[in-house]
């Protein structure tokens, strides 16, 4: 499996709050967080949440 690098590119201030429970789950809380994960359906459904608050990257 390919392995997908998020990063929080925009503040959580005034996203609804399953977008901020999402990218908590994520591990994302400030600006400038990444993560890496496996590329799956689920990452990609946390993505597609949060998406317009995210920067996506395959590693």
């Amino acid at each position: 499996m390919k392995d997908v690098k998020v990063t929080l590119s925009r503040s959580l201030i005034g996203a609804k709050p399953n977008q901020k429970a999402t990218a908590a789950s994520l591990g994302l809380h400030r600006i400038g967080d990444s993560i890496v994960h496996a590329d799956d359906a689920v990452l990609a459904g946390k993505i597609q949440v949060i998406r317009h608050l995210v920067t996506v990257e395959t590693v």
